[in-house]
């Protein structure tokens, strides 16, 4: 019969006498009850202090220093700590004799049943948490199945793992190995089954055995706690992920005549929103509002700001609100909504008055006109199809919402009329775009070196995805890597056929 539970030890009932002595000897308990005309185990001559065994009881917490031998602990250094929940005297006496034959470096603690035990379990936790001198946590717990289990209210229904039940329920994150009579093999199996991680049978275990199982037992409690919490990683990310694909929004342009191509990368790493905004609707009237927007930073409280203004903007845009008023608003609402003074945003707002749609190709072929709306942000590229691009004047641009209070006079966002000829298109977007550096120096790439890379990959024949995702590619091949900012990229252009979102 196999020592332990995973059978990595054949034959070893024939280690005590080679080894040293076993653990456990024949006794009647009423969970696990060994053959009655079994005799006693001889002790190891070394061990003197089994020649007492049935003289000398553990005391209601004691202590015992850790064998003799070489330092072979898991963590290289330190003891491993060990808790033994054990209720008989000769049983625990011969357990220090099998530690102190084992080789290894065990430091061993004693407790008659799960109350004393979960006491000593919480003690040490709480010391290693707050760094007293008291030594680190446990580091395995070796219990005795037919010790009393101490539950305030028995099962009528007993399986022999009460105690194991309650342990495992009061400290969850300790590797376990019990230990069961020979006559109980089956119920160690299932004690493994129940959470624990290994099991040994008293009269076939020896030092060496102990201290293997003991350092199986470590290693496979702590690989299920590194799959539990990748497991519980993975959870929780795939949460996140559902929540913030929730949070990006869906632009409602249903008969505006639009093409619309978004691109959106946060700079978090694992993130899948950063604190860049946008959003883009049309209203009964026909008028299109588009907006893009950067709060600073780019942690998860301004990624949740930015979500928050933009259904506020989005909010107050189907309200009526336009212009300066509904800038005014949004700033009062980034006010009470950000966690610091210092927290501003930057927003780009395009109003593109009504008219200019698919049925409508008298408009289409005079140009329409809209406001152009800069609180701190950067100008949209115009994108002529017969020549380079063109920023939009920001000379009339008012400050980043945030910066200024309302009532300052300063805090104005005036607007600047904008013609759009016929086949217009605009590519609205975020500083982490432009603020990449280009080659190993200092030097940014700037709106006039974005303007004439867009000029190229025009000029290349690359429209609409392929034109953003090309010119990205580029922006982060010339910073010699991923940008660390977050980036939105918008290109909005007039199609008279069809509603095409990119």
């Amino acid at each position: 019969m196999p020592a332990t539970g995973d059978g990595r030890a054949p034959g070893a009932a024939d280690l005590p006498g080679a080894h040293g002595a076993p653990v456990g000897h024949a006794r009647n308990r009423p969970v696990t009850t060994g053959p009655a005309t079994a005799a006693p185990p001889i002790p190891h001559p070394r061990s003197q202090a089994v020649r007492a065994a049935h003289a000398v009881h553990p005391s209601h917490v004691s202590e015992v220093p850790p064998g003799p031998g070489p330092d072979n602990s898991a963590d290289g250094g330190a003891p491993l700590r060990l808790l033994v929940i054990e209720d008989d005297a000769s049983d625990a006496q011969l357990i220090k004799a099998a530690v102190a034959d084992s080789g290894t470096s065990i430091e061993i603690h004693w407790a008659r049943g799960l109350d004393q035990a979960t006491a000593l379990l919480a003690q040490s936790a709480l010391s290693a948490r707050r760094g007293r001198s008291r030594g680190p946590e446990f580091g395995c717990v070796l219990l005795d199945l037919a010790a009393p289990a101490d539950l305030p209210h028995p099962s009528d229904s007993s399986d022999g793992l009460e105690g194991l039940h309650e342990l495992l329920r009061r400290a969850p994150h300790i590797p376990v190995v019990v230990l069961t009579d020979a006559a109980g093999a089956e119920l160690g199996a299932a004690a493994v089954a129940a959470g624990a991680q290994d099991f040994l049978i008293k009269h076939e275990t020896d030092g060496p055995l102990l201290a293997r199982a003991l350092r199986y037992a470590v290693e496979r409690k702590r690989a299920d706690e590194s799959q539990r919490r990748l497991v519980e990683a993975e959870l929780r990310g795939q949460e996140n992920a559902r929540l913030q694909r929730h949070l990006l929004p869906t632009p409602l342009l249903d008969g505006a005549g639009l093409s619309f191509t978004r691109r959106y990368r946060p700079g978090r790493r694992r993130a899948l929103l950063g604190g860049d905004f946008y959003d883009a609707v049309r209203t009964d009237d026909g008028t299109v509002h588009v907006v893009i927007g950067d709060v600073c930073g780019h942690g998860p409280d301004e990624a949740a700001l930015g979500v928050a203004l933009r259904i506020a903007w989005r909010t107050l845009v189907f309200a009526g609100l336009t212009g300066e008023a509904l800038l005014t608003t949004l700033q009062h609402v980034l006010e009470h909504e950000r966690r610091s003074d210092e927290i501003f945003a930057t927003l780009c707002m395009l109003v593109i008055g009504p008219g200019g749609t698919a049925s409508d190709l008298d408009s289409l072929a005079t140009g329409e006109r809209a406001r152009l709306y800069l609180a701190g942000h950067p100008a949209p590229l115009l994108l002529g199809r017969d020549h380079e691009p063109v920023t939009l004047p920001a000379d009339l641009a008012g400050p980043a919402l945030g910066l200024l209070p309302c009532h300052d006079g300063e805090a104005a966002w005036p607007a600047h009329e904008v013609e759009l000829q016929p086949g217009w298109r605009l590519l609205l977007y975020t500083d982490g775009l432009i603020e990449g550096r280009v080659g190993a120096g200092s030097r940014r790439l700037g709106q006039d070196g974005l303007a004439g890379l867009i000029g190229d990959h025009q000029a290349a024949g690359l429209t609409r995805g392929r034109l953003v995702d090309s010119a990205i590619a580029e922006v982060e091949e010339l910073n010699g890597g991923a940008l660390t900012d977050d980036v939105a990229v918008l290109l909005l252009e007039r199609n008279p056929v069809q509603l095409i979102l990119g």
